[in-house]
């Protein structure tokens, strides 16, 4: 992702709320109905997609130009609500966009590979991943789910980064990339995640033992106290990782809670330190992010959503978490019955919100129990997800791994032959290089004085 952009409401979105906000019913879903919940998810999910535009003549499958990474958001979004509610309406242009985007078998697709950081490709590799453990359909001509899985995971654990900080993955890939130099939670947070799921898709001990790097990684830096349980955003190398950067997002404890959640399956249970990290990043999850003061069931961005500033990227948050959260519900039972309350209770104030523009648009503060004035995919792909994954009452196990009905293609070796995301380390900046700069910037500013004075002179 990109540094933080600027938040999107402003005096259009207030006026839009005070002309259109009561020309749309709420959507009144009745969490303990399957159906209800199923027309709801439809209605929302239908929202979503009506933002995107690759299936039509003339454009990319698969892409947003300017925010490539929630591609995979919306297409995670999607398959979801056709696992949970069998409607099968957005699979062919899921397919077709998972399958355009995915480079040489690794999500490095030329069209945007020269900026992307570690953890736009890492989103694209979790939904592959997804595809294959909810038995979506390989495509019949191109790389497999699996494989393309396990393509993201190669090539970014062969950008595991031992020059400072004892290791850890880059926020950004290109040394050109502001934020090349920290190391960030969701970065490492995801190819754990990632690592684990793997593992448990696929019993092979290789992933298994990377998780458990990454994870330990994690917890000897500031990123993940696992005594405290606080997830910090990022730290920095040019301090050896001493500091942190300590905004609280939501997605940088689910990231490790879901991770955690494969971990403790994959294991049957029997390693005690997946279980204390299940619930001690559960808790802290709950106490952050579903604040009291909402009722206690409710998900809020803390970070952005009271003093509504929340960019493109955050609104997607909470839809992330709350479906990691759902599937953690399944993967470790002993959680379920501390989850669902707090996915049905945001379920509904999320419906509450999508009463926007005559048309259901949805909000971003689901706590205020009607829509903010807020217009976007974001806002759709979070509550279509809070939405389909409250029928995880109706799902009584976990994703399938390769020996329990998935069939999706393995390639151990996915994009071992892809060099487009190698980098070259950045020399230390000598006198010499200092001299050769100055001098080029003095050649370059008395070149452009006497252009300026030609121009004026010449145009007298």
């Amino acid at each position: 992702m990109r540094l933080r952009s600027l938040p999107r409401l402003g005096w259009n979105a207030l006026w839009t709320t005070l002309f259109f906000s009561s020309l749309a019913q709420a959507i009144n879903v009745n969490i303990n109905d399957v159906q209800s919940i199923k027309d709801a998810a439809k209605t929302v999910s239908y929202g979503a997609m009506s933002y995107y535009h690759g299936s039509e003549p003339g454009q990319i499958p698969g892409a947003f130009p300017t925010k490539w990474w929630e591609g995979s958001a919306l297409f995670m979004a999607m398959l979801q609500y056709q696992y949970f509610t069998g409607d099968d309406t957005y699979n062919s242009q899921v397919s077709l966009g998972l399958e355009w985007q995915a480079g040489a078998d690794d999500y490095m697709p030329k069209n945007y590979s020269s900026y992307l950081g570690n953890d736009d490709q890492m989103f694209w590799g979790l939904a592959a991943m997804l595809a294959a453990e909810l038995e979506f359909p390989d495509y019949p001509t191109g790389y497999s789910w699996l494989a393309l899985a396990q393509g993201v995971f190669n090539t970014q654990v062969a950008r595991w980064d031992t020059t400072a900080c004892g290791g850890g993955l880059r926020w950004q890939i290109f040394p050109y990339e502001a934020g090349y130099t920290l190391k960030n939670a969701i970065s490492n947070g995801g190819l754990f995640q990632l690592s684990a799921r793997l593992a448990r898709y696929t019993h092979n001990q290789t992933y298994y033992d990377w998780a458990e790097k990454i994870w330990d990684w994690s917890c000897s830096s500031p990123l993940l106290n696992n005594v405290t349980w606080n997830v910090a955003d990022s730290t920095s190398m040019d301090n050896n990782c001493t500091t942190q950067g300590d905004n609280q997002w939501s997605y940088n404890y689910g990231t490790y809670l879901m991770g955690a959640a494969y971990m403790w399956n994959y294991t049957n249970g029997t390693e005690p330190k997946w279980e204390t990290a299940v619930d001690g990043l559960l808790n802290r999850t709950f106490d952050i992010f579903f604040p009291a003061a909402y009722g206690g069931n409710i998900m809020s961005e803390v970070a952005c959503e009271p003093i509504e500033s929340c960019n493109d990227n955050e609104i997607l948050f909470k839809g992330l978490v709350t479906s990691w959260l759902a599937f953690t519900a399944l993967l470790v039972p002993s959680t379920y019955d501390r989850i669902l309350p707090k996915l049905q209770g945001s379920a509904v104030a999320a419906a509450d919100t999508c009463t926007g523009n005559g048309n259901n648009s949805c909000g971003v503060r689901w706590y205020t129990k009607k829509w903010d004035g807020w217009t976007g995919m974001e806002e759709e792909i979070s509550v279509a997800d809070v939405l389909s994954v409250n029928l995880i009452t109706t799902k009584h196990r976990g994703p399938v791994t390769a020996t329990t009905g998935g069939n999706s293609t393995s390639d151990p070796s996915a994009g071992t032959g892809d060099t487009s995301g190698e980098t070259v380390p950045v020399s230390n900046i000598t006198t010499g290089d200092k001299a050769g700069a100055s001098l080029l910037t003095i050649a370059f500013a008395v070149g452009w004085v006497g252009l300026m004075a030609f121009m004026v002179i010449g145009g007298a």
